[in-house]
């Protein structure tokens, strides 16, 4: 049997071997186990947070309180013209919030729109309010509807509106380079209540409002193509 023997200079050197290892795994092992850093608060971003949830709190609460005010209301889908006839198409409904001091009409309420006439122009996507409505029948009492087939030369162009109170004058008709009466045309007071293109000619049909006992002479004129239109000043009417 044969037996290792290790000398004492060899066992010297196996000792400091290991001894020389043993701080680098102690460094190692001290390493992996390390406690985690500290986090540091910053009390600036905390109170940002804050800021920020208390807002979106807010917010939701105006929509809210937005939603549950809103209501459904009558808005103008295609303008109407002051004077014409309101119909069931020419409006929609619309849910919004609106002050109360301008008097919206509520859906709810349609029948008392559909059919009335528009005191005023009635433009597209406006809210309807009881202001712009009116049930003064057309024509009034006492009054007649004329219709003038007029060209360019017999009425201020783009002026006129619906609603406006013109001057129907009634023109010599006399032909050109003819002597006319040197005498003032006659005038009828008159208020416009439609306004329509005729494609054909070109000219501007436009019925007004007179007088009962008037209508005659002017529709008798208008067939002779015998009238003008002129518009005044509001102030001067």
């Amino acid at each position: 049997m044969t037996t290792t023997t290790t000398s004492p200079a060899a066992a010297d050197s196996t000792r400091a071997s290991r001894s020389q290892r043993a701080p680098g795994e102690s460094s190692r092992g001290a390493e992996q186990i390390a406690p985690p850093p500290k986090l540091q608060r910053r009390p600036v971003l905390i109170v940002a947070s804050v800021g920020v949830v208390c807002l979106g709190a807010l917010v939701s609460l105006w929509a809210y309180q937005s939603g549950s005010d809103a209501q459904e209301v009558l808005a103008v889908r295609t303008t109407v013209e002051r004077g014409q006839v309101i119909e069931a198409d020419d409006l929609m409904k619309v849910r919004i919030t609106v002050d109360p001091a301008l008097h919206p009409i509520l859906v709810s309420q349609s029948d008392t729109v559909v059919g009335k006439r528009a005191a005023l122009d009635l433009v597209a996507g406006g809210v309807v309010t009881a202001a712009q409505v009116t049930d003064t029948p057309i024509p009034a009492d006492g009054k007649s509807v004329v219709g003038l087939n007029l060209t360019a030369a017999m009425l201020p162009a783009g002026q006129v509106r619906v609603g406006d109170t013109v001057r129907i004058v009634t023109t010599s008709g006399t032909t050109p380079g003819a002597e006319s009466d040197a005498v003032t045309p006659d005038t009828v007071d008159a208020q416009v209540v439609g306004i329509a293109n005729d494609d054909t000619s070109g000219n501007t049909i436009l019925n007004v409002q007179v007088a009962h006992d008037d209508a005659p002479v002017v529709a008798d004129r208008a067939a002779a193509g015998r009238v003008a239109v002129v518009l005044d000043s509001a102030a001067g009417n």
